[in-house]
């Protein structure tokens, strides 16, 4: 073995000093410091930029509750472009964008993108399931709903509304079931409103004062429960009550406008007009284009005898709600007093096109065409308005003092007997008839027996037109007060019977006959109390329509 100084020979004979390895690698380390530290150091390699899905949330989110619409879109155009569409936030605040400007389809479309996106997020199924039930497809949400329910258990959200579309479709045991399980998930106002409201849709005021009872218990200073309770206790007739739960509320809210109208209603029912109308007053600052509210001050006019000021405020509520057939048989009623008869049918006809199935507006109509001198019409007007109501003692009397002034004695009789058969089961039930109404029988009574013209025939015209300016119209109750009918919420009735099936699309020019011609009638008297009973609708309704519970869209999807 060669020593570490041998030295090596090559091909060619000469000889090669042979270096040692550990000197030559130390010689090498030192060689290779020394040139790295003469060498200028080289830049590293960044990873590249990955975009994240949600780097714009915040911003997103920041803009949406400002309500700065515009350039809440052009940040969810960047992101979605960056992100190739796949950011789930900015597609969920583009849909709710789109839906508060009144573009409902196409924020379903982009909900549906949400759920593609995330299948299994309840926020998601449910914004889907609001969408289609303001496109009113009540039962694909129903659906929707339930598919949520299955990631979200005991959500009083999903059961409160589920319970609203069921109301929707008139289920009203499936609507009650889902809004009670609501409510013992969590004890919510609106919950309790809208189970109060489906009751009424049943006709059970009492059920529903239970409920808002209950609801008052749990939330004894929120002025909308109060109120309604208040409405409930007037449509039932126990006004001590009405004023009471009327009064917490305003003590709660001295400015809450359903209360103070609410209020108002109850002191114009009473007959104290001159309240009701500083009531009114207040609630004109804050609701200057409310068509309810116009009604009822024109009825305090119509009240107080001030006939061109009732009329001047029911055109108001008639331009601001043209289709509210309530507003259209005052405006019929306050013609028909100032003897305007033509435009009282006007105004009667066209309520009946909307409602075809009121007696009290076919009566109506009947005293409009006997001062029209359209016989045969008025006739057909009382015997369709019978047919619709045939235990009214107002329409009954009124009828057969019509038959008695055309000279048809037997018939006159005969619905007279029917009417005093009316009015003793009407007492013996202990309802209350209003004196005039029955002295106005006395009075035909006493004139069919006697075969002569009733007391007010008599009188001379100079009488009869300072009795008709002065005096009230008859209710079935007291026509000293204006009785007001509280109608909570939009409620038709559901009851129809075999005849009533074949004027369902009924309009005034389809029953009536052409009007024939004939002479004038001079035996009719002016319109006055004791020759015609007319009867008052005055209205207060507060046309709430179900609310569909969701999330606050102010705040946005949480990121």
């Amino acid at each position: 073995m060669a020593d570490v100084g041998a030295k090596k020979l090559n091909q060619n004979g000469t000889s090669t000093p042979v270096v040692n390895a550990s000197s030559s690698s130390l010689t090498d380390s030192v060689s290779s410091t020394t040139s790295q530290a003469h060498r200028p150091a080289t830049k590293q390699k960044k990873p590249p930029d990955l975009p994240a899905l949600e780097s714009r949330n915040w911003l997103i989110h920041l803009h949406y509750i400002r309500k700065d619409f515009e350039t809440c879109k052009v940040l969810n155009k960047e992101q979605l472009t960056e992100t190739g569409g796949l950011c789930e936030f900015a597609v969920f605040v583009e849909a709710l964008i789109l839906r508060q400007e009144g573009k409902i389809q196409e924020s379903l479309d982009l909900f549906q993108n949400c759920v593609f996106l995330n299948p299994h997020c309840p926020d998601n199924l449910k914004q889907v399931a609001r969408s289609l039930f303001l496109l009113a497809r009540h039962k694909a949400a129903i659906g929707v709903y339930q598919e949520a329910a299955k990631y979200s258990e005991k959500d009083w959200e999903i059961a409160h509304n589920v319970g609203i579309c069921y109301m929707h479709l008139k289920d009203y045991e499936r609507a009650k079931e889902f809004l009670q399980t609501a409510i013992t998930h969590k004890h919510h106002e609106i919950s309790f409103i809208m189970l109060g409201k489906v009751y009424m849709l049943e006709r059970n005021v009492e059920r529903a004062i239970e409920v808002f009872i209950k609801a008052v218990e749990i939330f004894p200073e929120n002025t909308e429960l109060l109120t309604f309770l208040g409405l409930l206790y007037m449509e039932i007739k126990e006004f001590q009550k009405a004023c009471e739960s009327l009064g917490n509320a305003m003590s709660f809210d001295p400015t809450h406008i359903k209360a103070i109208l609410a209020a108002g209603s109850m002191m114009q029912s009473h007959g104290d007009f001159d309240v009701a109308l500083t009531k009114y007053r207040i609630v004109a600052c804050s609701m200057p284009e409310s068509a309810i509210l116009w009604n009822n001050i024109a009825m305090c006019f119509f009240g107080k005898a001030k006939y061109v000021a009732a009329i001047c405020c029911l055109k108001r509520a008639n331009y601001l709600s043209p289709f509210d057939t309530k507003v259209l048989y005052n405006l019929g009623l306050v013609h028909l007093h100032m003897q305007q008869y033509a435009s009282a049918f006007h105004f009667l006809s066209t309520m009946l096109k909307y409602k075809p199935k009121d007696p009290e507006a076919f009566m109506m109509l009947a005293i409009c065409l006997t001062y029209l001198d359209d016989a045969d019409n008025a006739q057909k007007a009382y015997q369709h308005a019978i047919m619709l109501d045939p235990d009214d003692l107002t329409i009954c009397l009124n009828y057969a003092l019509y038959l008695y002034k055309q000279g048809i004695q037997q018939e006159a009789a005969k619905q007279f007997a029917l009417f005093e058969q009316k009015k003793d089961s009407y007492s013996s039930a202990g309802g209350v008839i209003d004196q005039e109404i029955l002295v106005t029988a006395n009075q035909l009574n006493f004139a069919v027996e006697n075969n002569e013209n009733p007391a007010w025939e008599n009188s001379n015209s100079d009488e009869m037109e300072s009795d008709f300016s002065t005096s009230k119209p008859l209710t079935k109750e007291n026509s000293a007060n204006f009785e007001a009918k509280i109608n909570p919420i939009p409620a038709e009735s559901a009851t129809t019977d075999v005849n009533n099936t074949s004027v369902e699309n009924w309009e005034p020019s389809n029953i009536l006959s052409p009007r024939p011609k004939q002479s004038k009638l001079t035996s009719l008297p002016p319109l006055q109390a004791s020759s015609e009973l007319l009867k008052l609708r005055e209205t207060l309704s507060f046309s709430k329509t179900p609310t569909l519970m969701k999330e606050s869209e102010n705040s946005g999807k949480k990121f």
